[in-house]
């Protein structure tokens, strides 16, 4: 009996989902509406994106849902965007996408590496938009200020086991990367890559033996 029930919700909800688009495309036919077609998929996965985030809700074993879910939501959201909003579409939804890994850290402070996804995602959004006001070199300089960030946020917030000191190294070196990236200092980035690597092979050495001690 229930199993039948479970059917016709399904059955229920994707036909009202299709007289709604049917309602819709009447609309814009009479001229009442327009974009219909970006109405209909803006609700779509809109109504997928909250049936995930129901999931995560109530279920914290089921805490990967909180990825499409945000993701869905982003998605609807750049869909429903006005076209003179336009330009924040690449924002809205890798945002969502940035959006549903840190809710993943902030449930758990053991899932630190959804950290890393979440700050890529949401520097490529910021980079999709500013890349509608800047030159293509600046946004190269950004994207390495923001994976710069994203391993020094690694390094600084709780992780829930142990602290995560080596997010330093690689977020000194694409910090300093990104800020000389375009500038008069930029063919000293040759040597910077190379102190840097003896910098980490030295520091790897040194926690290595300061275990060894203990």
């Amino acid at each position: 009996m229930e199993i039948k029930i479970k059917h016709m919700d399904y059955r229920i909800l994707l036909g009202v989902l299709l007289i709604l688009g049917g309602i819709l495309g009447i609309l814009e036919k009479l001229n009442l509406i327009s974009n219909a077609s970006r109405i209909f998929w803006t609700f779509i996965f809109g109504i997928a994106g909250f049936a995930f985030l129901y999931i995560f809700a109530t279920n914290r074993e089921h805490w990967w849902s909180a990825i499409p879910a945000f993701s869905l939501l982003g998605l609807a959201l750049t869909i429903g965007l006005p076209t003179k909003f336009d330009m924040f579409g690449g924002l809205t939804f890798l945002g969502g996408i940035g959006l549903g890994f840190i809710v993943i850290y902030l449930k758990n402070r053991r899932n630190w590496w959804a950290i890393i996804p979440s700050g890529v995602s949401i520097t490529l959004g910021v980079i999709s938009f500013v890349s509608n006001f800047a030159h293509r070199q600046d946004t190269g300089a950004l994207f390495f200020i923001g994976l710069g960030l994203t391993f020094l946020l690694l390094a600084i917030l709780p992780t829930g086991t142990h602290t995560m000191t080596w997010a330093f190294i690689p977020a000194t070196i694409l910090l300093i990367f990104g800020s000389l990236l375009g500038t008069t200092f930029k063919g000293s980035l040759d040597y910077i890559w190379i102190a840097a690597l003896f910098l980490g092979g030295i520091s790897m050495i040194w926690q290595f033996l300061r275990t060894q001690k203990r």
